[in-house]
């Protein structure tokens, strides 16, 4: 075995071995791993000319303690993370969540699904997240019972920790105190607590929030939960019998849709559900009589949600039967037709603003559309939130916040009457009171995640609106859309 020495740049390495019974490539890998320098790059210089990868030494001539001269740029050192790899396991719980990117289960405490999914739904609104944060142990005001307060609390606390926890969460405090405040959703059967109607979960929670979320004293958000959630309505009460005419205004929570063979969609169960029929006594005729009963919305929420009138109490068996009849909703709704001709006026102009911003996008000219009825609406579901909104949701302000995120002190975030679904609470099986609950929320990300009880799964938001009924599969009791705003 021959030793040489190589010269490189302005090092010599010295009795560098060769092995004559293997071809010239694998002594360019021994001075590889010495100088750095890749086989391909190497150039050395022998008798005749540069050493080939497939030479034969033997003709090469090389002797015993020869200088060599190679030539060739090294590869760059590579050197070591200045920081190992981090595993997920390894990062506090909180970044844990950041990286899930969704938020953590809720245990089934025994038939509670109806809760679980109650609290999913609301706990993905950022604003009512930011007004239970603000809300003190100490904060319960003279006219708020005792255990509306705990409830408050343990809603801010449950929320809290499902924002922290990576794994599944057990409200035990929250169903506790939900029990104590709403004695029905404590009723044992055998001993075992009964499933219940999720949507009267969330009327009552949501009621006793709005009561102790107010601001006394205060001239801005009067009623964070009203702000949030509140649907103004405006009625006009008909007799047609007499002649008689009155109206009222009111405010409720959520916009119902009625079902019957006529609606297979949700635009249609809308409609249903603001006209009504009522008996009541006639001051003309001195008797009871049939009145109708015509609503408009007068007045929108940042939230909309609608209620899926799919129980009725059925005689016979004693309990509420469920109507199994598809309803189709859309990914984006548009309620400006159910608005009253005064709403619609202040609809307008953020209305067509949306449009503009639309129309820049597919290349359009301005006001090239009109923003009146919804046959010309344009489809805006690429239409990004303004800053205003964005800063919002980020930080959980109410409508009312105006300079933040960019947007000019002087501009106010507006509604169009168009809004996005966010979560949808869904009823598997054939009656309120038995069958499964679950929620299925839109994450800040965009992706869909579906919250069976401890199980949270991802969905396409594809499969989102196939929950529409018609089987015993998963069907829409209760949507929640949130809305799309302008700066103007």
């Amino acid at each position: 075995m021959l030793t040489v020495n190589v010269k490189w740049q302005k090092e010599v390495f010295k009795a560098v071995e060769i092995d004559t019974s293997q071809p010239p490539n694998v002594f360019k890998c021994q001075l590889y791993d010495l100088t750095g320098v890749p086989p391909e790059r190497q150039k050395i210089m022998v008798k005749g000319g540069l050493l080939k990868d497939d030479a034969d030494w033997s003709t090469v001539g090389v002797k015993q303690g020869q200088k060599l001269m190679m030539m060739g740029t090294a590869d760059d050192v590579v050197k070591a993370p200045e920081k190992g790899p981090v595993f997920m396991e390894d990062l506090p719980e909180e970044e844990q969540v950041v990286s899930l990117g969704h938020s953590a289960g809720l245990f089934n405490l025994g038939n509670t699904c109806y809760m679980n999914s109650t609290v999913q739904c609301l706990h993905s609104v950022p604003e009512l997240k930011s007004a239970l944060v603000k809300y003190s142990d100490s904060g319960r005001s003279n006219d708020l019972d005792q255990t509306s307060h705990m409830l408050t609390v343990a809603t801010r606390d449950l929320f809290s920790e499902l924002d922290k926890s990576v794994k599944s969460v057990a409200p035990m405090q929250f169903w506790m105190v939900l029990r104590k405040k709403y004695p029905q959703f404590g009723q044992l059967h055998n001993g075992v607590f009964m499933q219940q109607d999720a949507e009267e979960c969330w009327t009552q929670l949501l009621y006793t929030l709005s009561q102790s979320l107010r601001s006394p004293g205060s001239s801005e958000n009067l009623d964070a939960v009203k702000d949030l959630f509140g649907i103004e309505l405006a009625s006009r009460i008909h007799c047609q019998e007499s002649g008689e005419e009155s109206s009222e205004t009111e405010s409720v929570y959520s916009l119902k849709c009625h079902i019957s063979q006529e609606v297979n969609h949700l635009h249609e169960g809308l409609k249903h559900g603001l006209k009504s029929e009522l008996e009541k006594a006639s001051p003309t005729l001195g008797r009871s009589a049939i009145y109708l009963k015509e609503s408009r919305i007068n007045g929108l929420p940042r939230y909309l949600t609608i209620q899926f009138v799919r129980f009725f109490w059925k005689r016979e068996s004693n309990q509420k039967a469920k109507i199994l009849r598809k309803v189709d909703y859309p990914l984006e709704l548009d309620v400006y037709d159910l608005c009253s001709d005064e709403l619609r006026k202040q609809l307008e102009g953020p209305r067509q603003i949306l449009r503009d911003e639309e129309g820049k996008k597919l290349g359009l000219k301005a006001n090239e559309k009109s923003s009146g009825s919804k046959d010309d609406d344009v489809k805006m579901t690429d239409v990004k939130m303004s800053d205003a909104e964005e800063s919002s949701n980020a930080s959980g302000e109410s409508s009312a916040t105006t300079s933040q995120g960019g947007v000019p002190a002087d501009k106010e975030t507006r509604l169009t009457g168009i809004y996005d679904l966010v979560a949808v609470l869904t009823h598997k099986g054939r009656s309120a009171d038995s069958g499964h609950y679950v929620a299925w929320v839109k994450q800040e990300s965009g992706k869909w995640i579906e919250f069976d009880d401890d199980n949270p799964i991802p969905q396409r938001e594809e499969d989102i609106v196939k929950l529409s009924g018609g089987g015993d599969w998963h069907m829409a009791y209760i949507c929640m859309y949130k809305a799309r705003t302008v700066s103007m």
